[in-house]
This record gives C-alpha cells, sequence and structure tokens, in this order.
C-alpha cells in the first residue's frame, strides 16, 4: 500500500516538472500576457541637402531630393519655414530646425 502511494507521488511529480522549460535561465518567469500592445513608429526626418535662394523669390529647399517651397509636404513632414540657412519641418506638435552646417567649425 505504501508502495503505490509512493509510486504515485513520484509519478505526479514528474508531472510537475515536465511543466517547466529545463532550457530555461534559473528564476526566469515568463511575462503575463497582456492585451494589444502599440508599436511605436519611428518616423525619419527628411535628410537637408541644399537651400536655394535666388533674389525676391521664394526659397525653396532640396530634402530627400525634392524640391520643397513653403508649406508643402513630404513623407508627412510640412515644411513650415524656409530660411538662407535654415528650414523649419513640422509633424503634428513635433517641430525640427533643420540647418546645412554646424555653426561651430571644430579644427
Amino acid at each position: 500500500m505504501v508502495k503505490k502511494k509512493v509510486l504515485f507521488l513520484l509519478a505526479m511529480s514528474s508531472f510537475a516538472f515536465a511543466s517547466q522549460d529545463p532550457t530555461a535561465p534559473l528564476n526566469w518567469q515568463q511575462a503575463p500576457k497582456t492585451g494589444q500592445v502599440k508599436k511605436v513608429v519611428h518616423y525619419r526626418v527628411p535628410n537637408l541637402q541644399s537651400i536655394v535662394c535666388g533674389g525676391n523669390k521664394e526659397c525653396y529647399a532640396i530634402l530627400d531630393g525634392q524640391a520643397m517651397a513653403k508649406g508643402e509636404k513630404i513623407d508627412g513632414f510640412s515644411v513650415k519655414q524656409i530660411q538662407a540657412d535654415y528650414v523649419t519641418v513640422t509633424r503634428g506638435s513635433k517641430q525640427w530646425k533643420l540647418e546645412l552646417f554646424p555653426l561651430e567649425v571644430k579644427q
């Protein structure tokens, strides 16, 4: 009778060990599954390649190889302002100031 109980307990304990992954790191616990996880989308800010200003005419900016004027859009970014040395672009409530060259030149 005792022999049957011992065998029964050994058989049940093997099921408990089998439910765990033997290759998992020590003290590792699986993360609780939550609802839907939101993906964070990162948009690449356009690359300022050149600014063209001629006389009394409006300035144009070359962004990612495309000539853009004030108010135009590129990849979801709006060109807000074009000056001779920088361009301001916006997306949603965020704003970026794109400059051709840094003001400080290191030698």
